[in-house]
């Protein structure tokens, strides 16, 4: 099984089913993701407030600006493709995009 931590803001959106797809970098790490794996979700600000999700699909890209325009913004849980790019800037820079490509790990909650 796997396991992310994510912003407490984000992660409540994924508990509740609003967000959909989780954005990461193509890393090693997210490069062991299967489609049918389970992900254990943490809350950053609580290790201890956690959900386990199933992995539905995985959508690859080279970058974040591509990514988006396969999803849409609100799986993510974003109201416009703008938004969701400055957010995903804030924690990734171009070099590290280029450097791995980028998924989006689409779950539903089991």
């Amino acid at each position: 099984m796997h396991t992310m931590k994510v912003q407490t803001k984000y992660y409540q959106l994924l508990k509740k089913g609003t967000k959909t797809i989780e954005l990461r970098l193509w890393d090693e790490k997210r490069q062991l993701i299967k489609v049918g794996d389970s992900i254990t979700f943490s809350d950053l600000s609580d290790p201890n407030d956690t959900f386990v999700a199933q992995v539905v699909a995985l959508h690859r890209a080279p970058n974040f600006d591509k990514l988006c325009d396969m999803i849409q913004p609100q799986q993510a849980g974003f109201s416009t493709k703008e938004e969701l790019i400055d957010c995903l800037q804030e924690f990734y820079t171009p070099e590290n995009q280029q450097k791995y490509g980028v998924v989006g790990i689409e779950i539903k909650r089991i």
